[in-house]
């Protein structure tokens, strides 16, 4: 694959231009968002502004007609492989973090249902009060009735990601790509955050991921996507319009595909 990668300034840090990927927008997606994102500013915890400004992003595509489905991760609340590295049991923290997907879930289906739009929260794990038991048939009707459903507590078991959580999720109910919303604008070869030489990747085919061991998500869930041809796209969740962008296939983040899907889509 022609690959290339840049700065976060811009500036080429890696010989070959970017390829101009696009592709039909789609219909049908998954988003995965940070759970770090949920707490704004603050170390933890949830930022109502921030849950707003995220809620807005994702009426706007549901108002595109495109079907929207979410997943939303923890590690605002609580990290499972943290907490293991503590002392506590590590099945018993991965429960924790899951309970609080499922907190995040619900601040998000409030804002979301404030701004007029139907939505379920499903989870793997039976909280009737609060949600629905994930019923893949059950969450592709609440879609196609033009519902957004929020998918909780990971995969009902310790040991899983809520990235892995995204990649089944879609590939169950029959998304056509997974968007993954971070608090930094793609892939990078190291933490941008720490390191400001950086390298940026534009686009990506799932072997390059998994050779280069970038961390962006955990090996699992890109294995998943491998396997089944499903493309992923990493971008910056708090730019305003980049879930919108995404879905219709604008060139934002790294698009992470097979390398014979790079130039097939338009």
């Amino acid at each position: 694959m022609d690959n290339s990668a840049d700065r976060g300034d811009g500036a080429p840090r890696v010989l070959g231009s970017a390829v101009d990927w696009v592709h039909r927008p789609w219909r049908r997606v998954v988003v995965k968002l940070s759970g770090e994102a949920f707490s704004g500013d603050e170390p933890l915890g949830i930022s109502p502004g921030v849950v707003q400004r995220i809620a807005n992003e994702i009426v706007s595509v549901v108002e595109d007609g495109v079907q929207v489905a979410a997943v939303v991760g923890g590690g605002n609340m609580f990290r499972g492989r943290e907490l293991a590295e503590s002392g506590i049991d590590r099945a018993r923290a991965d429960y924790m973090g899951m309970l609080g997907t499922v907190i995040n879930c619900l601040a998000l289906q409030d804002v979301l249902e404030k701004l007029g739009v139907d939505t379920r929260v499903q989870t793997s794990i039976t909280m009737g009060q609060v949600a629905e038991p994930y019923i893949p048939r059950r969450a592709i009707r609440h879609l196609e009735k033009g519902r957004i459903v929020i998918f909780g507590a990971g995969l009902g078991a310790p040991f899983f990601s809520t990235d892995t959580c995204a990649a089944q999720r879609a590939l169950e109910i029959g998304a056509e790509a997974l968007l993954k919303g971070t608090q930094v604008d793609g892939v990078y070869d190291a933490d941008p955050r720490k390191m400001p030489d950086a390298v940026r990747f534009h686009q990506l085919d799932y072997g390059e991921v998994l050779r280069l061991e970038l961390k962006f998500m955990d090996t699992t869930a890109v294995s998943l996507c491998m396997d089944n041809g499903l493309p992923i796209v990493v971008f910056d969740l708090m730019e305003k319009g980049n879930v919108v962008r995404a879905v219709r296939g604008e060139k934002i983040g790294t698009l992470v595909s097979r390398p014979e899907d790079a130039g097939a889509r338009g």
